[in-house]
């Protein structure tokens, strides 16, 4: 699978949007699913590929994709390895890509976030190595 990181559209061939069927049609079966019930008497159905490095979740009455959590190697951001780059590199990314809005914060849990609210999407940090990127619709 190709994973390339397209802010608010998904990674790849798998878009946000997508309902379950038609994600585990392109991907396969996850090597585990979860199904959450949250405080609005939603389910959230979550599937997790590649020994959880790739976690989709899944929302509404007929649910579809609405985020993703990758933390897989080889994923790109527009055209770079984001896994290869620093929070500097980062930040200088987003920004040379129209991306100016900007929070940063330190979790209860030890890494560092720097979020980018209108891009839907989360870099997570521990001693300037970049472990997660998480993005959304």
């Amino acid at each position: 699978m190709e994973y390339s990181i397209e802010i608010k559209k998904g990674l790849g061939s798998v878009l946000f949007g997508m309902p379950v069927e038609e994600v585990v049609a392109l991907l396969g079966e996850a090597e585990e699913v979860e199904c959450v019930d949250n405080a609005a008497d939603e389910t959230t159905t979550i599937l997790h590929y590649e020994d959880g490095a790739l976690t989709l979740f899944f929302e509404g009455e007929n649910p579809t994709l609405e985020c993703i959590d990758l933390s897989v190697d080889n994923a790109t951001l527009f055209g770079n390895n984001v896994f290869d780059m620093n929070e500097k590199e980062i930040v200088q990314l987003m920004v040379k890509n129209n991306y100016f809005e900007q929070d940063a914060d330190e979790e209860a849990w030890g890494e560092r976030r720097i979020s980018f609210g209108e891009g839907n999407i989360d870099f997570f940090f521990e001693d300037d190595e970049l472990l997660a990127v998480v993005f959304g619709s």
